[in-house]
């Protein structure tokens, strides 16, 4: 039997954090273990989970954001099997074994996902066309948005161990970071079932937190562009992409007059443009290749 660690960061979510860890010891088939990464939290997240969880490895550490717990709690695991789960999510007693039966059925592959329940602000409401899921290969699918939830993820550890963990320079999208690299080089089994409730439309959603959240995406995508890893049709892909959040940002930057972004944007909108606008394909792909988008990231 393949072995599952649960990865579940948490702050200041004493409540929900209790729901998730209930929903994981709830489980038909049972994780190997359970890390909790408490990411500085002030309120009595620490205390409660001692309590009523006393066999949680639980890590404490000052407040350095999700990317950074999700990443000790990857390095703490001592499992094959990597699952996630945001502290105000929770799975369906069904998550785990849905998904080991599916390796079974999908043998050679590394990354599983799921449909979800969605809950906003208590009411279960039905994602939009623009938010469907899809298996095999979906790089396409994850450039506009986040096209894979981490609550619903099991993922074999080679994964990170070869493309890398989350990206702990971004305060937000690091999940779009992360499927944006996977994806462009590894195809993904989706399973229809909803195997998470998914909770949103609370204060502290990190989504909430920030204006320009496509700021993040921009930085994600020049850092793949940059990165050298891209086929020719995923970089023309990856660049009209790219243009369009820049056009959306300047945009919004413009509204508000913050003059320092508008130039750096309207830079970065001038150098893209180019690039789209070349008639060859291998030139774009080539220039994409050169210091000349590193020096734009």
């Amino acid at each position: 039997m393949p072995t599952v660690s649960a990865i579940i960061p948490t702050h200041n979510r004493a409540r929900t954090v209790l729901r998730a860890l209930h929903s994981v010891y709830a489980q038909r088939v049972p994780v190997n273990e359970v890390i909790v990464i408490d990411d500085g939290s002030s309120d009595d997240t620490v205390e409660r989970i001692r309590v009523e969880f006393p066999e949680v490895v639980l890590i404490c550490q000052n407040q350095h954001g999700v990317s950074h717990a999700r990443n000790r709690g990857i390095d703490a695991a001592r499992s094959e099997w990597l699952a996630f789960l945001d502290s105000d999510d929770e799975w369906l007693p069904i998550k785990v074994e849905t998904q080991l039966n599916a390796m079974r059925d999908y043998p050679t592959f590394r990354i599983y996902h799921s449909n979800e329940i969605w809950i906003r602000n208590g009411r279960r409401v039905n994602p939009m066309d623009k938010h469907k899921k899809h298996s095999g290969w979906i790089f396409e699918h994850c450039l506009p948005r986040c096209a894979i939830s981490p609550s619903s993820v099991l993922l074999h550890r080679s994964v990170i161990e070869e493309f890398g963990n989350f990206d702990e320079s971004l305060p937000v999208c690091e999940d779009y970071d992360l499927w944006l690299r996977l994806t462009a080089v590894l195809p993904v089994v989706h399973i229809t079932e909803p195997l998470v409730r998914k909770y949103g439309g609370h204060a502290d959603q990190l989504s909430h937190s920030r204006w320009g959240m496509d700021r993040y995406r921009i930085r994600s995508l020049e850092k793949l562009l940059a990165a050298k890893t891209l086929t020719a049709v995923q970089v023309r892909q990856a660049l009209e992409e790219l243009t369009g959040k820049i056009n959306i940002y300047l945009a919004g930057a413009r509204r508000r007059q913050r003059e320092n972004e508008i130039a750096i944007y309207a830079r970065k909108k001038t150098f893209y443009h180019g690039l789209l606008e070349s008639s060859s394909l291998p030139g774009v792909v080539e220039a994409v290749r050169t210091e000349e988008v590193r020096a734009c990231v």
